[in-house]
């Protein structure tokens, strides 16, 4: 009864000029669209390959009697063996778990062996962020490609790209992915 009585006061011209507004100031909130361009890595993911990689060299007949080893050491992962081939075989070991785990090579840079008494060592650093020097490089390359309206701004170690158009944020998407750049690249917050 309350829906009848309201619905007969209201005129139907009132509902459409209410309406257009709406869609009006929709536009407007979301007149542009964005994503950020990071260089991070998952240190979970990294730790999963860890110990994935540790439980595969304790238990392969071909490193018994090797003590091989993978640990953290703080933000580094360092990797241990009695020879340089079986250190190589336990770094083949950790990359095929971070590629299981999605974990992009380029994020990590990977020291050369050396000996260390009667053991080999090796060190994995992670890369986090993006330097100034790689954000300009992507800044000056979308700059290069000419879209109208795509903006950039470098933030810390993160890069913000804007545009009107979502296409042209994806045009510059596949741009950036046909770089084969030294670092790894994702795409967070698209709105």
């Amino acid at each position: 009864r309350y829906w009848r009585d309201w619905s007969s006061d209201v005129c139907s011209s009132d509902l459409g000029a209410v309406g257009s507004r709406l869609t009006q100031e929709g536009r407007a909130m979301a007149s542009d669209s964005s994503f950020d361009i990071v260089s991070k890595v998952d240190r979970q993911e990294v730790d999963n390959a860890i110990n994935q990689a540790g439980k595969e060299v304790h238990q392969r007949f071909d490193f018994k009697g090797t003590d091989s080893t993978i640990v953290w050491a703080g933000e580094d992962v360092d990797l241990e063996s009695s020879t340089e081939e079986r250190l190589k075989s336990v770094l083949d070991v950790f990359y095929s778990k971070l590629a299981r785990r999605g974990v992009d090579f380029k994020s990590m840079e990977t020291s050369d062996a050396h000996p260390s008494g009667k053991r080999w060592k090796q060190t994995c650093t992670l890369r986090q962020g993006i330097s100034q020097e790689n954000a300009k490089k992507l800044t000056k390359l979308i700059r290069d490609e000419g879209l109208k309206g795509v903006k950039t701004q470098i933030t810390g170690d993160e890069v913000r790209v804007s545009s009107k158009s979502r296409d042209d944020l994806q045009v510059v998407q596949a741009l950036i992915k046909a770089q084969d750049y030294d670092f790894a690249v994702q795409y967070v917050n698209y709105r």
